[in-house]
């Protein structure tokens, strides 16, 4: 049975044990662990519900097929680990689950459920395992000082010029500025020059454009066929049980209560084990029909559960 519960953990988010209480996963993101520097990645968290305890089939179906019984034989087996179970809490003594956790009772009389930590029942995550990395230390400068020397002040002695050389300097300092004054306003003309002559062309240009606009003519000899677009709706693979039936007419009966309830319901085509499902309604994503199923919980029905399957 640990074998079973652990197999169907993988591909449904709710596995019911009848009788006895439901195994529910979702879906935790990679976190870091900042208190030892570790790293994990997305897993699939389980936890234990003991008001879930209406028998949808799954697990009694899972148990028919791996054993080659049918679904009688099935359930009965199904029954004797579940008295089983209940005779050890009454003992106080655990129930262990290989690979899924620890069931005791509390000083209440209530079941406690302990997750085995050991397994990751997410798929996407095969492979991917957690690991520690050190921390990074960054390098902090600091400031130093620093230190000037005293010199002693540099004596600065006036050179003696000769009189004679100073005209013949100022001659050539304004001979100097003269030409930076004739190579500026030279360079401002010539590039003003340019900037005319580049508009001038621009003007030109734009004459001839929009020329060639006004004479032609919008007609369209062959017109393309027009596209009719189909967009696709979203898939809707997440699906809200209320319940299964070996009889149709009890099916029936149940679509019409939910029905005239307001819900969304709807009856499925029957599974490979001849079981009529009714549904209160399908999702397109998993958030939403948890959301959903919250609800149905607290006004409706606590036996709801999640279906993921893609309908035909």
């Amino acid at each position: 049975m640990d074998y079973y519960l652990s197999q169907l953990l993988y591909r449904y988010q709710c596995v019911t044990v009848p009788g006895f209480g439901a195994f529910l996963t979702e879906i935790r993101s990679a976190h870091l662990d900042e208190t030892t520097n570790t790293f994990y990645p997305p897993k699939k968290i389980i936890a234990f519900n003991a008001n879930i305890k209406n028998n949808d089939g799954l697990l009694t179906q899972h148990v028919a097929m791996s054993e080659k019984i049918n679904y009688n034989q099935a359930s009965e087996l199904v029954d004797d680990f579940v008295t089983l179970w209940k005779s050890l809490l009454k003992s106080n003594d655990p129930v262990v689950i290989k690979n899924v956790g620890k069931i005791v009772l509390n000083v209440e009389g209530s079941m406690v459920f302990e997750p085995y930590e050991g397994l990751n029942y997410l798929t996407d995550s095969f492979g991917l395992s957690s690991f520690v990395s050190p921390p990074v230390k960054r390098e902090v400068l600091k400031e130093q000082a620093v230190v000037f020397e005293t010199k002693a002040p540099i004596k600065i002695t006036p050179e003696t010029r000769n009189k004679s050389n100073n005209n013949w300097l100022k001659y050539a300092a304004v001979f100097a500025l003269g030409i930076s004054f004739a190579a500026y306003f030279g360079n401002q003309w010539y590039e003003s020059k340019i900037e005319e002559d580049r508009l001038a062309v621009e003007k030109s240009v734009q004459q001839k454009v929009e020329q060639k606009i006004q004479e032609a003519t919008f007609f369209i000899q062959n017109p393309l066929p027009s596209v009719t677009m189909t967009y696709a709706d979203k898939k809707q693979n997440y699906h809200i049980v209320a319940g299964a039936f070996r009889e149709e007419r009890n099916a029936e009966k149940l679509l019409s209560i939910l029905t005239n309830l307001g819900f969304n319901a709807k009856k499925i085509a029957p599974n490979k084990f001849g079981l009529h499902q009714v549904l209160y309604g399908s999702y397109s994503t998993a958030e939403d029909a948890h959301s959903a199923r919250e609800n149905i919980i607290k006004t409706h029905s606590k036996d709801a559960w999640i279906l993921v399957q893609e309908l035909q």
